[in-house]
């Protein structure tokens, strides 16, 4: 039997070598690399198959410009439409792998080797899919460090806009794309101090985000960036002091809060004027002053929740506080 030339191995080693995205330096090959995921220190190897859970992961990773170690990504049906990214292109190269909930047969399934994910936004122990039972069957997860305030043995509390950066200096590490991450993470503190400079003077607006729910509204706590974008933006979210990521307030205290402003999350299958038009006829909101005048701003999920949008968020939010009369 004839022995390949060297040539030849050299050959295939370059082809190889050129179906996986380069990380900086050069180099393709596995890395390993020690970092935090939450509050616990964990050891990774260079992902090639990555599944993101929502649009908040994805977009991180595709903002790093890692498409070719995406493997798939699930987007439940709250998301809106991925062909609504700034990263369309992108998306459109990875699998849909589930319009559902993350869960971990599809995981396996998917053969993935990384996953990206929030505690209790994708990671579940009822769903029977955590970051321990994945290191069990050898699969690397990542948990965005605005869900880590409450993450049990390895809890870390960072403000939300501060994770945003955190998530990505820490995947430009494991994907070995560190100048990429510094590069982003710059443009995105100048961006949001240019917002901060423009702050309305004066006592910061109160605002509400109105989630959902009629019974009993459903707002933003303090661990989610739309408390950030509120703040930054030159207002107040009236429930910046809830611990939480998301949770459920009253009505009785929504009026007591007395908002200026209401911001509506606009997701799923309700439209965003669905639910200004509840605001406005139910009886004990009616006479909120942001409702009575008119002073509503719909925010999109994908603002919302951690990811790069949040910095669109903020500008768009913060252009329509400042455009407001005196």
């Amino acid at each position: 039997m004839k022995r390949p030339t060297l040539a030849v191995l050299l050959a295939g080693t370059l082809l190889l070598a050129g179906c996986g995205a380069q990380v900086e330096g050069g180099g393709t090959a596995a890395r390993t690399v020690t970092v935090k995921r939450c509050g616990e220190d964990v050891q990774y190897t260079t992902p090639r198959r990555a599944v993101a859970y929502e649009g908040g992961s994805a977009d991180k990773l595709f903002a790093l410009g890692l498409t070719e170690h995406v493997h798939g990504y699930v987007m439940p049906p709250a998301n809106p439409p991925v062909t609504e990214s700034p990263w369309a292109a992108e998306y459109a190269k990875v699998k849909l792998l589930s319009d559902d909930l993350l869960n971990r047969e599809l995981v396996v399934d998917a053969k993935a080797d990384f996953v990206v994910a929030g505690w209790r936004s994708g990671f579940s122990d009822q769903r029977g899919i955590t970051p321990e039972i994945l290191d069990g069957l050898k699969i690397q997860s990542f948990m965005h460090t605005e869900s880590c305030f409450n993450y049990p043995g390895h809890p870390e509390r960072v403000a939300p806009f501060e994770a945003l950066y955190t998530d990505l200096e820490r995947l430009g590490k494991i994907f070995g794309v560190e100048d990429r991450a510094r590069t982003l993470i710059d443009g995105y503190r100048k961006r949001v101090e240019a917002v901060r400079a423009q702050a309305p003077a004066g006592d910061p607006a109160p605002v509400f985000l109105y989630d959902s729910g009629t019974d009993k509204p459903f707002t933003a706590g303090s661990q989610v960036p739309p408390t950030d974008i509120i703040r930054f933006a030159g207002g107040r979210n009236v429930f910046g002091d809830l611990d939480a990521r998301w949770g459920e307030v009253t009505w009785e205290a929504v009026v007591e809060a007395k908002p200026e402003v209401i911001i509506i999350l606009d997701y799923g299958d309700k439209p965003a004027a669905e639910k200004i038009r509840f605001l406005k006829e139910f009886p004990t909101t009616s006479k909120l002053p942001a409702v009575v005048n008119d002073r509503f701003y719909v925010l999109d999920y994908n603002e919302g929740i951690s990811g790069p949008r949040n910095i669109d968020g903020l500008e768009g939010f913060a252009k329509y506080l400042r455009e407001l009369p005196a």
